[in-house]
């Protein structure tokens, strides 16, 4: 019988449970592609990682659904990241390249005095594909109507990583009705059946947050919501840099990252799998 043990952290948040949860598994390879996607089954978190080692990076991270492989992760890559430079993994490595099948990406670690550590990834160059189905349908699979949708910015599949479809809604109070039917996505998502949904608006509860969303998962990942998310907060935030606001003082291509988060880490395992 081989342990495998798996490590819950909440990524991009400094309290248990306030954050979005991954599971990191240390096998370094060890593992089949049937393993891994069984240990992210039963873990059931939106991702489980599992870093390995690569002939063009520093390593390489592969992230499980529960239902499936996906090409990239923020959330997890934080985590990862976080579990890596504070198990002395990477020594004091403080910048590193990363495998994942969305390309190879730049990571920056910064440690400061009270031993905190913030992690900044890039994520893959951001691209966009119309929506060519019923606004009708999709507005009802999240529980909304299609009044609810603004209809000054276009509803567009994006990506920096992993493909989501971008929603914009008109009022803040309409995220608090939503009610994600994940069955109905494939349907109504004909382009890009697999992808995930992104609801978004310009309204927020922060008032130094430039926009609120939630995130429900493609049917295929095997679960309903992520409670934050790395890769298609990145290409919102592309999102908006595009067709929002676009005056910046410097060009966004000169910007060292997307996305940037905090982990914080449970130091026990969250369970063990047996297998043979």
């Amino acid at each position: 019988m081989k342990s495998v043990r798996v490590y819950h952290y909440d990524a991009f948040s400094h309290e248990p449970n306030k954050g979005n949860p991954a599971g990191v598994v240390f096998n370094w390879g060890d593992l089949t592609d049937d393993e891994m996607q069984e240990i992210a089954l039963k873990v059931g978190f939106n991702e489980t990682a599992f870093p390995v080692k690569s002939d063009v990076a520093d390593l390489r991270i592969r992230f499980f659904t529960p239902g499936h492989e996906v090409n990239l992760c923020g959330h997890a890559t934080i985590a990862t990241i976080y579990a890596l430079k504070s198990k002395g993994f990477l020594g004091e490595k403080n910048e590193l390249t990363i495998e994942t099948k969305a390309g190879i990406l730049p990571i920056k670690i910064h440690s400061t005095a009270d031993h905190k550590i913030y992690i900044t990834m890039k994520q893959a160059s951001p691209k966009f594909e119309e929506f060519h189905g019923s606004k009708k349908e999709l507005a009802l699979s999240i529980g909304l109507a299609e009044d609810d949708i603004e209809p000054n910015l276009p509803i567009l599949y994006g990506s920096t990583g992993t493909w989501t479809l971008l929603i914009p809604i008109k009022k803040l109070d309409a995220f608090k009705r939503m009610k994600p039917n994940n069955k109905v996505f494939p349907t109504i998502l004909k382009e890009m059946p697999k992808a995930s949904v992104h609801p978004f608006c310009m309204e927020t509860y922060d008032p130094h947050a430039h926009m609120h969303a939630r995130h429900f998962s493609s049917l295929f990942s095997g679960t309903t919501e992520d409670a934050v998310t790395g890769t298609a907060s990145g290409v919102m935030g592309a999102y908006y840099a595009t067709y929002i606001n676009s005056h910046f003082e410097k060009s966004l291509h000169h910007r060292d990252h997307l996305n940037r988060g905090r982990g914080f880490p449970w130091n026990k395992p969250f369970f063990t799998i047996w297998k043979q």
